[in-house]
């Protein structure tokens, strides 16, 4: 008799480990493939789990499309939610199957590292569980077909008790594992002052083109603590998570006050103004559209190729800094109003060659930032540019391109240049957890701006 124990570790501060146990006696062939057989299938399930693990914000139904998650009545306002405040959060988003579905969702507390706590809701909710969706328009005067779905956050029967970061999960007919999409949302309670501003940083290597954040911060309410243990700083950088800067240690502690001012730390390229796209009308073409193909049931648009930005001087321009606003221009309300296209993106590289050991991602908010083979562009050696195509909703978009060492993945670079006179957005999050806390508190949030001046062209 064999006795065979198979281990399944995963990330445990997500998950609990299992283990599972196969007592069987080996003395039949079949019996021994029949273990083989389990075997696998238990690995390719934790595979898949530790892959799920690894991403936060994830789409897994391709009938989805258009998430929008922000401050009420702003686009470009991340989703953060002041504890105990009146201000409120909209979810909007489009379902291309177009008929009407039951949607619910819920909140999950996770710690500083997006990482699931393993706490009752009831310790960090107030009221139930999970809400059902009920506001949906049909799609009305556009081509396209879909159902828009909508909802108010937090609403009176689910309110978040506790401070910190939160997962929005959106799933369906009231069964969580039928998860459709997730989102981040942040619930700050306002205990940590915090001044900040921007400065050139000291070394001469990257004076001229990066951009470095100098700031104190001072907790209130908090008697004793252990800043190197339980104060954590994020830095985000125009609303993006994937280049945050985090496990940012203070340059002086004088009591409750922090000041952060260490000479390697807080620095990010500056990059320039994002490139744009202007989706807003879909009969008169903008600036960036070379063609278009107009049928009964879509619409197809070609952009103008995009070229290689890395050595040119830098243009001051306003821009959406990343985000993109869903709007038009000859409708009444864009959300079930407007229209969708596919979008054809071109990227012409130097001398029409490809990047060697490079791949090339389109990069904003309308891929989420995601580096996968939807967003990846793919060479075309006829043409001697990069190509892509998107399903995109009438708006303005500013979007970015992306290289990605194939050896190193996180060598990674965006085909625009630095500059130091670049105008970037902020987002400073303070958080603390005391040592008997089971999460960590999101006491404090700003945002600044590098450049306030607003000039109509700068060099």
């Amino acid at each position: 008799m064999y006795i065979m124990k198979v281990d399944f570790f995963g990330n445990t501060s997500k998950y609990n480990v299992v283990i599972f146990y196969f007592t069987f006696f080996a003395r039949h062939t079949k019996i021994k493939m029949l273990v083989f057989k389990l075997f696998i299938v238990f690995s390719s399930l934790f595979l898949t789990t530790h892959l799920f693990a690894q991403q936060v914000e994830l789409i897994l139904k391709p009938n989805i499309q258009s998430i929008r998650f922000h401050t009420y009545g702003n686009q470009q306002g991340l989703p953060i939610y002041q504890l105990n405040s009146s201000n409120q959060l909209e979810l909007r988003f489009d379902d291309m199957d177009a008929n009407v579905k039951n949607y619910y969702y819920t909140l999950q507390l996770c710690d500083y590292n997006w990482d699931r706590v393993n706490i009752s809701p009831f310790n960090y909710l107030k009221g139930f569980t999970q809400q059902r969706i009920t506001t949906y328009r049909y799609s009305s005067i556009s081509f396209t077909q879909y159902t828009h779905y909508q909802v108010v956050l937090p609403e009176k029967n689910m309110m978040p008790i506790l401070s910190g970061n939160y997962l929005l999960k959106v799933f369906l007919d009231g069964d969580t594992s039928k998860l459709v999409f997730t989102k981040r949302l942040l619930v700050a309670d306002n205990k940590a002052l915090i001044k900040a501003q921007i400065v050139q940083p000291f070394a001469s290597t990257i004076f001229r083109t990066h951009q470095k954040l100098v700031f104190t911060t001072t907790l209130s309410g908090i008697n004793s603590f252990s800043p190197a243990q339980q104060v954590k700083v994020v830095i985000l950088q125009n609303g993006r998570w994937d280049n945050a800067q985090k496990d940012i240690v203070p340059t002086f502690v004088r009591g409750n006050n922090l000041e952060y001012n260490t000479e390697n730390s807080g620095i990010f390229g500056g990059g320039k103004e994002w490139r744009w796209l202007d989706l807003r009308s879909l009969r008169f073409q903008s600036d960036r559209i070379d063609s278009g193909t107009y049928n009964k049931t879509n619409t197809e648009l070609f952009l103008k190729t995009d070229i290689d930005r890395s050595d040119q001087r830098y243009v001051y321009f306003r821009d959406l800094n990343g985000f993109y606003n869903v709007e038009t221009f000859e409708r009444i309300n864009p959300y079930w109003q407007g229209d969708y296209a596919t979008v054809h993106f071109n990227l012409a590289p130097p001398n029409n060659q490809p990047y060697t050991n490079n791949d090339i991602y389109l990069i904003g908010q309308l891929t989420n930032y995601e580096l996968s083979n939807k967003t990846k562009m793919m060479f075309n050696p006829q043409k001697g540019v990069y190509q892509t195509s998107l399903f995109l909703k009438q708006g303005y978009y500013s979007y970015s391109y992306l290289t990605v060492n194939k050896n190193n993945s996180a060598d990674k670079k965006e085909l625009e240049g630095d500059y130091w006179e670049t105008e970037n957005t902020y987002t400073i999050l303070i958080y603390y957890k005391a040592f008997a806390d089971r999460s960590d508190q999101l006491l404090g949030v700003t945002q600044l701006s590098s450049r306030v001046d607003r000039p109509g062209i700068s060099f």
